[in-house]
């Protein structure tokens, strides 16, 4: 049974790396089509397609009656993305940061954490009222997005507008490639999950790591996939934007259908969430890029984190 899951494991690998490759293409094709940054794109749509694994756990999660298991699958996720996606990226290229990101996402990401912590931490409960006001909070980071995108649109060059990839091929890639991500991701959570059981691991160590990190290889994939092919705003874009929709529409969504009691987060969680994202922000304003010896210290800096709960199990 556990040669199966390992079987099933690769193929899910496998799966979200293909996905990935198209799924970048599509989003590259659709930023000039829209005449739009690949930042853009990263923070909304490839963020969102991304993003749909999380959203797929923490709902079912919820409705099973473990509101632990939902927020510390996205607690988990937006550490994941913080720390190893954007250090995994920044590892294999320099990637330069735009000053917007700099100036409003990483914060909105760091203003969603603390969102979230003061809303679940204090009293241990995400209301439907709560969860309204984080998808009000979505709605506020979709409109600005969009709205500084038509304010700062580039002009089009001959070349680029030749070199546009049809609206069928793009919406193809889009739609495969986010199929083989869901799909792929969700195969390499199963069987890890399983196979994390017959090893004797925790169930709350299998969310804040496995299942975290398993719904966060889409986004991995694809960043990294980005970071190759010298996208580098839709790399950063897919893993800032990842964190803003799993806190203000994942937890808003999952919360006004179910009201969710959260207890076991325990609060060196809490505290990874929102200084990760001030560890990025800092290591970004350096010279206004990431490089590898950044990455570096991003990916240490997880690997920290993943020792101090397997080691201590902190509760």
């Amino acid at each position: 049974m556990m040669i199966l899951n390992c079987l099933l494991l690769v193929v899910g690998i496998a799966l979200v790396l293909w996905g990935a490759d198209r799924f970048t293409d599509g989003a590259c094709g659709l930023a000039r089509r829209w005449n739009v940054s690949e930042m853009v794109i990263g923070l909304t749509i490839v963020a969102l397609g991304t993003s749909l694994p999380e959203f797929m756990v923490s709902f079912f999660s919820v409705l099973k009656g473990s509101a632990d298991m939902s927020v510390g699958n996205i607690v988990g996720s937006n550490i994941f993305n913080t720390l190893v996606i954007v250090g995994a990226s920044a590892m294999m290229m320099k990637m330069p940061v735009e000053r917007s990101l700099l100036a409003s996402d990483i914060p909105l990401s760091m203003l969603a954490a603390l969102c979230l912590y003061g809303v679940a931490y204090f009293d241990g409960d995400i209301s439907r009222v709560e969860g309204i006001f984080l998808l009000l909070f979505f709605c506020a980071f979709l409109y600005y997005t969009f709205w500084r995108a038509r304010k700062n649109a580039p002009a089009l060059e001959e070349d680029d507008m030749g070199a546009q990839m049809s609206v069928p091929k793009i919406l193809l890639f889009l739609v495969i490639g986010c199929a083989c991500l869901v799909y792929g991701g969700q195969l390499m959570v199963d069987n890890a999950a399983v196979l994390a059981r017959e090893w004797g691991v925790s169930e709350r160590i299998i969310g804040l790591t496995i299942l975290a990190a398993g719904t966060s290889l889409p986004e991995l994939a694809t960043s990294m996939m980005a970071a190759r092919k010298g996208s580098n705003g839709l790399a950063l874009g897919n893993a800032i934007g990842s964190n803003i929709f799993n806190i203000a529409f994942v937890i808003g969504i999952c919360s006004i259908v179910k009201p969710m009691a959260v207890s076991d987060i325990s609060i060196a969680d809490w505290f990874t969430v929102i200084f990760c994202n001030v560890l990025l922000w800092m290591l970004a304003f350096a010279r206004r890029s990431l490089t590898t010896w950044k990455g570096f210290v991003l990916l240490a800096a997880y690997i920290l984190y993943l020792a101090f709960i397997l080691l201590y199990n902190v509760k």
